[in-house]
């Protein structure tokens, strides 16, 4: 250090530190201080980044239509006595949407059994096709909505009744709007002289209005039963109708497809041209039973087509357990769509080009996960692979011992499990983060494989807990009290 000129008049070196250490010391303080206040105002723990997968099912109802519309996925499936619609920014997230209801009805002749809803934007409104009676399953009719606004999910008000003159007082479910050459058409299942549930197609004036006969279309399907649900692509110069053949009930509940070159009239049964055999169906190796009653969306970005579909995972004959899927199909060189096989329920599949990403991961029973998720146990519990294709990674774990644990620890805002629902199954008590316990009926009348059991509510995004107690009780129907434990899906949106 230089030393200071005699007679220089500043401050001294040893006061300079000082009042240095001062200003450090006070300089540190405030930086403490604030350091306090940003970790009192910080946000919650960064998410995960989005995930670019999901895993159906989509819905736990049958009869699925959806479309993505202005950065949302609008799903509807049969509900019975409403209708009521999911709405999600991705497709990971469906699951866990919580529904609307769109429309119900006072109307004794039309309030009870309403089946397969399917919403279409024409100009500026929605127009929401369903099937509904009163009661008697022979007295449904095809009815249609229209929204108030340009709002997939309404408000609607009741618009018309759909009845082809030929058949005004006939059977008939399963409206499609076939879009050709600037016409409408109304498809749809009804009485013809080929089934009670037929193919039939009759010109419209306007999406609310029939403006002639139908015209039955002999649809062969491997199966005397029904022919329903018909759906219409567009591509290669050709329309493309796909339609459900066989009882739902059934395992072979299946599709099948017939086209029409570009400039046919789809009123002359001739101009149609048959496919050979069906083009989606049943899965055993998979465990998918039943895949049918479709519909058609297309990515985000409008580059890939989809099918989505209700199938079960039993083969019993059976209307439950009827859960809407999807997955991606392609185009075959001869200009028609190859549907490929059903996929297996829980498998992990890109999400559609152009979805935002869900940031939800999976958890297994073994504890594997894809995300920040684990499983624990009390008690002894059995595990094996004896599910099969019925689980999840093809294992679970059970247990009928009162008092046993499984609890899941996760970092997300909710969770989903899903697990066989068996015919020797009990009750479970649940607990979220230790709070109140409540009873889950794990019984089914027929076994299924990865079912729902529960939808945790929304939670604060951060470090969760979910404790599944078996109870050893069980209800009047069921066998014993065994408890299964398979997936849980974990979402942080």
């Amino acid at each position: 250090m230089r030393a200071t000129p005699s007679g220089y008049r500043g401050t001294p070196p040893h006061r300079t530190i000082a009042v240095l250490a001062a200003f450090l010391a006070v300089l540190a303080g405030l930086l403490s201080v604030s350091a306090t206040a940003a970790a009192d105002t910080a946000a919650p723990p960064a998410r995960a980044a989005a995930a670019g997968s999901f895993r159906n099912p989509l819905n736990t109802g049958p009869d699925p239509f959806m479309t993505h519309w202005n950065g949302a996925y609008y799903l509807t499936t049969t509900q019975g006595g409403s209708i009521r619609m999911w709405r999600s920014p991705s497709l990971g997230t469906l699951l866990a949407a919580d529904p609307v209801t769109v429309w119900t009805d006072t109307d004794a002749s039309r309030n009870r059994n309403i089946w397969a809803p399917e919403f279409y934007r024409f100009g500026d409104r929605w127009y929401l096709y369903y099937t509904a009676d009163d009661g008697v399953d022979d007295h449904h009719r095809l009815y249609v909505l229209e929204s108030d606004r340009d709002d997939p999910a309404g408000p609607y008000h009741f618009k018309a009744k759909l009845t082809p003159p030929n058949h005004a007082n006939d059977f008939a479910i399963d409206a499609g709007i076939l879009q050709l050459d600037g016409r409408l058409y109304l498809a749809y299942s009804g009485i013809n002289q080929y089934q009670h549930n037929g193919l039939n197609i009759a010109p419209m004036s306007n999406p609310y209005t029939v403006s002639g006969d139908a015209v039955a279309i002999n649809a062969p399907g491997g199966c005397p039963e029904v022919r329903e649900g018909p759906e219409f692509l567009y591509r290669n110069g050709r329309t493309w109708m796909t339609y459900s053949t066989c009882d739902t009930g059934k395992p072979d509940y299946q599709i099948w497809m017939m086209s029409l070159p570009s400039g046919a009239d789809p009123l002359v049964p001739g101009n149609w041209t048959q496919h050979s055999g069906p083009v989606f169906s049943r899965a055993d190796d998979r465990g998918v039973c039943g895949p049918g009653h479709h519909a058609f969306f297309r990515s985000p970005d409008g580059t890939e087509d989809w099918i989505l579909y209700h199938a079960k995972t039993t083969s019993t004959y059976t209307y439950s357990n009827r859960t809407t899927r999807a997955q991606k199909f392609t185009w075959k060189a001869d200009g028609s769509p190859e549907f490929g096989r059903p996929l297996a329920l829980g498998a992990t599949q890109n999400l559609p080009s152009g979805d935002p990403g869900s940031g939800n991961y999976w958890i297994n029973d073994d504890g594997r996960s894809s995300g920040d998720g684990t499983v624990s146990y009390t008690g002894a519990w059995n595990s094996g692979t004896g599910c099969a294709t019925q689980c999840f990674w093809s294992d679970d774990h059970w247990s009928d011992r009162v008092g046993n644990t499984a609890t899941f620890s996760f970092t997300g805002t909710r969770i989903a499990l899903l697990s066989v629902r068996d015919t020797g199954n009990g009750i479970a008590a649940l607990s979220m983060d230790g709070g109140p316990e409540q009873r889950i009926d794990f019984h089914g009348a027929v076994r299924t494989g990865e079912t729902l059991q529960y939808l945790g509510p929304r939670l604060s995004y951060g470090r969760h807990t979910l404790r599944i107690r078996v109870t050893g009780e069980h209800n009047a129907q069921s066998g014993a009290s065994f408890v299964s434990v398979d997936r849980a899906e974990i979402y942080t949106d």
